[in-house]
């Protein structure tokens, strides 16, 4: 697949998703803590997002850092928009503008993103399968 092809899969995704998550690994199997913690926010607050890992081709990371002008993971999009990072999500999430953002209540004060595993308990919504036709 052409850089181009890579460029405009990112923006696509973004632009068809209202909620899109590029990290490294998958929301069930993340490769970083940062992206189990931002996924594991989203997940507390049981919204359905999309997700895209960025690990099987140096280019995504790449071509997603000229995209969005962030040059770290994970990225979410709100609406096609760059929300931020981890620790910019999960300081929205905390103050409560993540879930406001959203349109969604916010989650249980006893919910703890930072250390609780993102697979424990049932998710409402959840992530939603994203083809990765980057390969």
């Amino acid at each position: 697949m052409e850089t181009t092809e890579i460029r405009e899969f990112i923006e696509g995704a973004i632009a068809e998703n209202k909620v899109m998550l590029f990290m490294k690994g998958t929301p069930e199997q993340p490769a970083c803590g940062f992206s189990m913690r931002t996924a594991g926010a989203l997940n507390a607050l049981g919204v359905q997002y999309a997700a895209l890992d960025i690990l099987p081709d140096p280019r995504i990371k790449q071509e997603l850092a000229a995209v969005s002008g962030w040059p770290t993971s994970p990225q979410l999009f709100v609406d096609g928009e760059l929300v931020g990072g981890c620790d910019i999500v999960l300081e929205m999430y905390e103050s409560g503008e993540l879930a406001d953002r959203l349109g969604v209540d916010p989650a249980d004060d006893d919910d703890d993103t930072s250390v609780a595993p993102i697979s424990d308990g049932p998710v409402a919504q959840g992530p939603i399968p994203l083809e990765n036709r980057l390969d």
